[in-house]
């Protein structure tokens, strides 16, 4: 029961009561905190033939001028050099760009970010939350009203209880110290569940491949997606009487934009994102997204190959300056650990077509990069959703995400499958996908970060998967009862492709 491929992937707009079938998903980007090359960056619609390129080279130094020279040449404008990875981002209008840079001495790989011309095409792809009516609120508040030191929302929040949150908080709301970064379509920081807990030090637009420090840079338009600041109250929505409660409502949460306007997520965006939770003391990203505009990236394709590398780059140096990284399975109901995958949607911005991968060698990026806590999601009943990827090896551990209620519907008072969250302008809507299922993760990550303050990323890891609640083998999955089987789960009880290592426990990250 695979979806079918939509541009985004990462999070399910679903009518409550209606069959899962598609994904409607939007997704994220990058920052960075590099030294600028001396070379003006143009702005992205200067030239309309111009593609974004990253070349890689050894870290830790400014390009050379050997390197600088050969840009030149090759008719590139450098737009900024994250010298700590080695990644440069450069704009060119020459189609024989990359094909040129490498073979310049010092350039280990070169590729273009898109196959669309900037600015990328247009697009009329949306992600369509269900909005809460007043009726809806006003039938929330008077439940709430009974129900002792919750929020207003709480009691239609079904997959707090899913990882025992609602639990965790009687014992701590997380700690003010901690921070995560949600790498995204932006973040709505007034809003009143939000901005109690927004670090404003820590957010930044990074859409061009470099930082925009812009007071409210970070924020999305009314015309762009709310699909990050539906995340940021699923992780961080403040416990202050009003709409929602996060899964860690004393944590810090920031806004890293790496969405364009259009909703496209480009590898110098993602780049510059992971760079700047890096160097902003970040302790959590949440990656919902795939870095467009290959699903997979082979590594056998000289362009995909480095963009690979330059992501790999940026998520490894996150790591390494403390960030536990968090990323989204994806909703197509894919095995990623199977031998080989159809891909009928890359690149999807310009014309995709068909073609047949191997996703051990052609990654789903950051999902499938070393170090990243991959995520799956369940529905109201604790099944994989529908729509869930999933894969022995590669699924660390699984977390509410929702799914269609004609598939598992939650227990009163509760009335949708989907995950609820904040929406910009201050409103609170339901949405479902791995986007959803991702956040839940990174919150208990910033409650075991809160409970552990000197942890590595390394044992915040180690106790996320020690402390998750083993859970077998959904067999058969049939998840829409037509008696097919939509799905195969391989592995045992305490580590699956269902599942991972099991059911995100936030109750023991806050104990143990």
């Amino acid at each position: 029961m695979t979806a079918p491929h939509p541009r985004h992937r990462r999070a399910l707009a679903i009518p409550a009561g209606l069959a899962v079938a598609a994904s409607l998903a939007l997704l994220p980007g990058t920052p960075a905190a590099a030294a600028p090359a001396a070379e003006t960056a143009p702005s992205a619609s200067a030239d309309a033939t111009s593609l974004s390129y990253v070349v890689n080279v050894s870290p830790g130094h400014r390009p050379s001028a050997t390197v600088r020279r050969a840009i030149a040449k090759a008719g590139g404008t450098i737009v900024t050099s994250y010298d700590r990875i080695g990644v440069i981002v450069v704009h060119s209008a020459n189609p024989d760009f990359a094909q040129s840079v490498r073979k310049v001495r010092g350039v280990q790989s070169a590729g273009a970010t898109r196959t669309a011309p900037l600015p990328s095409a247009a697009t009329t792809d949306t992600d369509a939350p269900q909005v809460l009516s007043g009726r809806e609120l006003a039938a929330a508040q008077a439940t709430s009203a009974t129900a002792e030191g919750q929020d207003p929302l709480e009691s239609l929040q079904w997959d707090l209880p899913a990882i025992k949150a609602d639990k965790a908080h009687e014992k701590t709301l997380g700690s003010k110290k901690v921070t995560v970064a949600v790498i995204d379509t932006g973040v709505d920081d007034t809003h009143p569940d939000i901005a109690p807990n927004f670090d404003r030090e820590a957010s930044v637009n990074c859409v061009a491949g470099k930082p925009d420090t812009t007071d409210g840079a970070w924020r999305p338009s009314a015309a762009e997606s709310p699909h990050g600041t539906h995340v940021a109250g699923e992780i961080a929505a403040a416990k202050n009487g009003i709409g929602m409660t996060g899964v860690a409502p004393g944590v810090k949460v920031s806004g890293i934009k790496v969405g364009n306007p259009d909703g496209f997520f480009y590898a110098e965006a993602v780049v510059c994102g992971f760079m700047w939770a890096a160097e902003h003391d970040v302790d959590v990203t949440n990656n919902s997204y795939y870095t467009d505009p290959w699903y997979f990236n082979c590594k056998d394709d000289p362009d995909q190959k480095a963009l690979v590398e330059a992501v790999s780059r940026a998520s490894r140096y996150a790591e390494k300056k403390g960030a536990v990284n968090v990323a989204a399975a994806g909703n197509e109901n894919y095995d990623l650990a199977s031998d080989e995958i159809t891909d009928p949607s890359s690149p999807n911005d310009t014309t995709p077509g068909d073609r047949t991968v191997d996703p051990s060698k052609c990654l789903d990026i950051p999902t499938q990069l070393p170090g990243v806590v991959t995520v799956a999601a369940t529905g109201a009943k604790g099944l994989k959703s529908s729509f869930s990827n999933h894969g022995l090896g590669v699924i660390d551990i699984a977390a509410p995400g929702g799914d269609s209620t004609a598939y598992q519907t939650p227990a009163p008072p509760a009335t949708s499958g989907l995950i609820l969250g904040t929406l910009p302008g201050g409103k609170w809507g339901y949405m479902a996908g791995t986007s959803m299922a991702s956040p839940h993760v990174a919150g208990v990550a910033a409650l075991i970060k809160s409970t552990h303050p000197h942890a590595s990323p390394a044992m915040v890891k180690a106790l996320l998967y020690a402390q998750a609640d083993a859970t077998p083998c959904t067999k058969p999955y049939d998840i829409d009862g037509d008696g097919k089987v939509d799905a195969v789960c391989e592995g045992s009880k305490n580590r699956n492709g269902f599942y991972g290592w099991g059911m995100a426990d936030a109750l023991d990250a806050v104990r143990w």
